[in-house]
């Protein structure tokens, strides 16, 4: 398989390349040939204007519904989606039923994934079928091809199991992802706690409850000296907890949502259950310092969170609809909106989390195994709901500007263009 890229900027700091227009020839899988102009006979050519393309981008935070939850989305549609949003890697959360908590369960997911446009990395639970009640099989299930431990959509409440957790991981140097909640506070909450919530007759969930979980985990992250990732992070206390937790040394990175970053708690005034997600929506105040972290590089990588759901869970009544957003299509045009620095930006797409989470980190040279995305970052559009490729459309951003538009990705030596390139 020959596919050539035609006038590529090429966004790669380690790269010799960085930052130049080139032609990239890939034959096989391969990088084999960066020039000013290449002509040869090849299967396919991409030539577009303001073609970019960088490593491939990388998800550490979706959910993709085998086995089990095949009605709201399957590996091969949220493969598909995540193809469309530039993601050649996706992480993928272990709540599904079965909760992936065993070996033979990820050996299942990796080799059902094989012959899929992107690479799938299952986790494993941190507990037995995610309940939080007793830890699960983390060391057989790292010799499978877990790439990280989380119990997913549902936070280690019990303070001993996730010390426990902590200092089983420390043996095969691996991380616990954690979505930071304390559910004993405002259980029955429904959105952020505060005026927007007054004002909509809305019980609330207030930012303690976030920032007391992190707090913690902090804390046993200095007892362990083990390693986590905060992901979802929603509030500007959070951020400074987890900041000065860096400073002093610790092994402790954070992910935040394109939702969190776009959306507040005032949004909410429409009742539009698409904007039903955990953590919630909080004060635009916060939704701005993350966007400020962002830019700042306090927050380490982007995590889409894409969490898809059947049209019943969410056309109904908001206290009845269920939580998460379908988002993989819509990741870099969000960040890309307020984002000041692409080198920035990509690199929290590319490097970062490949580093986070020890995976090979290559570079666009000769020679180089292929794994890219192709990107206009330039391009300005409506996200309307025809691009959503994921099986579910519970889409919030349908309708919004966008910048930055993905054109497709060449992995697996194969390319996949956006249909709405």
């Amino acid at each position: 398989m020959k596919i050539l890229l035609k006038k590529a900027r090429i966004i790669n700091p380690t790269s010799s390349h960085h930052r130049q227009l080139k032609d990239i020839l890939i034959e096989d899988g391969i990088i084999k040939a960066i020039s000013d102009n290449i002509e040869t006979k090849v299967d396919d050519t991409v030539d577009m204007d303001n073609l970019h393309v960088s490593l491939g981008w990388m998800d550490v935070f979706a959910f993709m519904g085998e086995p089990g939850y095949e009605h709201k989305e399957t590996l091969l549609s949220g493969a598909a989606a995540a193809a469309a949003g530039g993601f050649t890697d996706v992480m993928i959360l272990p709540n599904s039923q079965p909760v992936v908590s065993t070996k033979s369960q990820v050996s299942h997911l990796v080799n059902q994934s094989a012959a899929l446009p992107v690479s799938i990395h299952p986790m494993g639970s941190v507990t037995k079928n995610a309940e939080g009640k007793e830890l699960a099989e983390m060391y057989d299930m790292y010799d499978a091809g877990a790439i990280a431990f989380s119990d997913g959509i549902n936070p280690i409440l019990q303070p001993g199991m996730m010390l426990k957790a902590l200092q089983y991981i420390t043996a095969v140097d691996s991380i616990i992802i954690q979505v930071p909640e304390d559910r004993t506070i405002a259980a029955n909450g429904l959105m952020n706690e505060g005026i927007s919530s007054t004002r909509l007759g809305l019980p609330g969930k207030p930012a303690i409850a976030e920032e007391l979980m992190i707090s913690r985990d902090i804390e046993l992250l200095r007892y362990t000296n083990s390693k986590i990732h905060i992901t979802g992070l929603s509030t500007k206390k959070g951020i400074d907890l987890i900041s000065q937790a860096k400073k002093e040394g610790l092994s402790i990175s954070c992910s935040v949502t394109p939702y969190h970053c776009f959306f507040c708690d005032e949004d909410l005034v429409t009742y539009d259950t698409n904007l039903k997600v955990n953590p919630p929506l909080r004060t635009k105040k916060d939704m701005l310092a993350l966007q400020q972290a962002v830019i700042n590089g306090e927050i380490d990588c982007i995590a889409s969170h894409h969490l898809p759901q059947h049209s019943d869970d969410k056309q109904c009544e908001f206290e009845y609809a269920k939580n998460g957003m379908s988002t993989l299509e819509i990741v870099f045009g969000t960040f890309n909106n307020f984002h000041t620095n692409l080198d920035a930006l990509i690199e929290m797409l590319t490097d970062a989390p490949r580093k986070l989470f020890k995976q090979q980190v290559n570079t666009i040279e000769e020679g180089q195994p292929v794994s890219l995305t192709l990107f206009n970052p330039e391009q300005g559009y409506t996200f309307t709901d025809d691009m959503i490729v994921s099986k579910s459309h519970n889409n919030a951003f349908t309708g919004r500007q966008l910048k930055g538009k993905v054109i497709g990705i060449v992995h697996k030596n194969k390319l996949h263009l956006n249909k709405y390139a």
